[in-house]
């Protein structure tokens, strides 16, 4: 048996760019698991408040959620240049196209199994 610990994709939102995300494994779960889960508790404590500003704060730390997933899962870009140099995962965070993160977040959180609730947050 062969196995790769990664996927490459070809963006759908970019033509000519394509992306390797990495496949979840036993290990990587934990780890991923440990970096969120303290956010994800406060962002579920937040969102149960009635005060606007909690609210803002909750999508404030899912977003920050998401961020982690991508940086955690995203490989490589390719095909994308991002003010002038090649994209990393972090270039991309900062300043990429919002439609390609959207994607290859969606993408990563497929990989990992999540229905969509839990994407959600």
């Amino acid at each position: 048996m062969k196995y790769q610990s990664v996927v490459a994709v070809e963006a759908k939102c970019c033509p000519g760019v394509s992306y390797t995300i990495r496949r979840v494994s036993f290990g990587r779960r934990i780890e991923l698991i440990r970096q969120v889960r303290e956010l994800a508790g406060k962002v579920e404590f937040l969102e149960a408040g009635s005060d606007p500003r909690e609210k803002i704060e909750a999508s404030l730390l899912a977003s920050e959620i998401d961020r982690l997933y991508l940086l955690w899962g995203l490989v490589k870009v390719e095909g994308l240049d991002v003010d002038g140099e090649p994209a990393t995962p972090e270039s991309l965070a900062a300043s990429g196209p919002e439609a390609l993160c959207g994607e290859i977040l969606a993408a990563i959180k497929a990989e990992f199994g999540l229905n969509e609730d839990e994407r959600k947050n």
